[in-house]
């Protein structure tokens, strides 16, 4: 690939002004980072505008638990075939750090236990097999992980033996970066032979796989659906063949578990339909009519709230997956070198992060599974050091649900 063609077609020449005073193997590490730079998103980036409120948002019909009964055999008979054929595989989502808890380390390692060593990762491995082992069946699982924290993530795997999982059933792969650009829309340095990079959001999991051959690879295992997770919620529900025998049985190819809300202003996404297609609206994107607005039987029209764990056929995302995702912007202070190559640490934001999210993906389908589960039995998220979606919060709903004491 000719570097200096495609940065000059891209107005990006000035990523090598110190280009004469690199090693080769500097000039190298900075060419591999440039090959690897989605144009595309920063063109995206800068041409959109941000998503604004609009009168296109409307409520979704959502697949209540009292509507789950009538057909509740039917769909855990099709979503237990299914998963014994092998047509389900689990991607977690664990590209980030557990700073927010005072942890050193990925996510995933956060220790949750209080007796005994209890990690994050090991509670979902074991939910997993809750599904399958009754099954006789293992379920393909892949982890995202990133460059912050690939390393780190696998050799936590190897020092306690893949938590009894088979190896040959687990796949890390990481998450594909995006540049940080100055608020004109030119990357930025953070060295002179390298681009300021961070996780492109937890939207870009499926062109990551792609482009690491890991859909290929699953479709040669006979895999045809994705179960994706967040990686911070012991309660995970991962291969629910409810969930999937309900897509199956009534022809959708994409789901999202939702939960009631505890209170209209409770700070998750809510379930929506957006310009004729399923979405999930965010909580700022809310305005307190729409906050507030109910049915005619009393409920919120706004009441169910998604928990990060959708469902996808692979066929059907691929078909979608060439199309544009929504860039959401972030104005941020990061740091990076001036013009004359010195370090930069800026007082005020002065840098533009870029992020692709998930539930943008659904807008690509015309229909989806709004699926309601039970807030105690699947939801527990470990977000704070403590107080609400803490771990002190997760550990008491995550013993309540199992009965075992962590």
């Amino acid at each position: 690939m000719d570097i200096r063609k495609m940065l000059q077609e891209q107005d990006q020449l000035q990523v090598l002004r110190f280009e004469s005073e690199l090693t080769p193997e500097e000039k190298q590490n900075l060419y591999s980072q440039l090959e690897n730079v989605d144009f595309r998103m920063i063109r995206d980036a800068m041409q959109s505008a941000d998503k604004k409120m609009a009168d296109e948002i409307g409520p979704a019909d959502t697949l209540t638990i009292a509507m789950q009964e009538a057909d509740k055999e039917t769909y855990l008979q099709a979503g237990n075939e299914a998963l014994k054929q092998g047509k389900m595989a689990a991607v977690i989502l664990a590209g980030g750090q557990g700073s927010r808890l005072g942890h050193d380390g990925p996510k995933g390692t956060v220790n949750v236990g209080i007796t005994r060593d209890k990690y994050l990762f090991e509670i979902l491995l074991e939910n997993v097999r809750r599904n399958t082992d009754p099954l006789h069946t293992v379920m393909h699982v892949y982890i995202m992980t990133s460059d912050i924290n690939h390393e780190s993530t696998v050799s936590f795997f190897e020092e306690h033996d893949y938590f009894g999982y088979p190896k040959d059933h687990l796949h890390f792969f990481r998450q594909d970066m995006a540049p940080a650009l100055d608020l004109q829309g030119k990357l930025l340095l953070e060295t002179k032979s390298g681009v300021s990079l961070a996780p492109n959001g937890n939207g870009g999991w499926f062109r990551s796989l792609q482009r690491q051959g890991l859909v290929d690879q699953m479709k040669s295992f006979g895999v045809e659906w994705l179960d994706v997770v967040s990686v911070d919620s012991v309660l995970q529900n991962i291969g629910d063949p409810l969930y999937l025998g309900a897509a199956l049985v009534k022809g959708m190819y994409c789901g999202a578990k939702v939960v009631s809300k505890v209170t209209p202003e409770e700070k998750v996404g809510a379930s929506c339909i957006r310009n004729g297609h399923p979405s999930i609206v965010e909580y700022s994107e809310l305005s307190d009519e729409m906050r507030y607005a109910k049915n005619p039987d009393g409920t919120y029209q706004y009441q169910y709230g998604a928990i990060v764990n959708y469902l996808f056929n692979i066929r059907e995302t691929e078909k979608r997956a060439g199309e544009s995702m929504p860039v959401h912007k972030a104005i941020k202070k990061i740091s990076c070198l001036d013009e004359s190559g010195a370090p930069v640490v800026p007082a005020e934001p002065n840098a533009i992060k870029m992020e692709y999210f998930i539930f943008d993906i659904l807008e690509f389908f015309d229909s989806c599974l709004f699926m309601e589960c039970i807030r105690e039995d699947e939801f527990a998220p470990i977000k704070n050091a403590s107080g609400v979606d803490s771990l002190e919060s997760a550990r008491k709903l995550y013993t309540a649900r199992f009965g075992d004491i962590l």
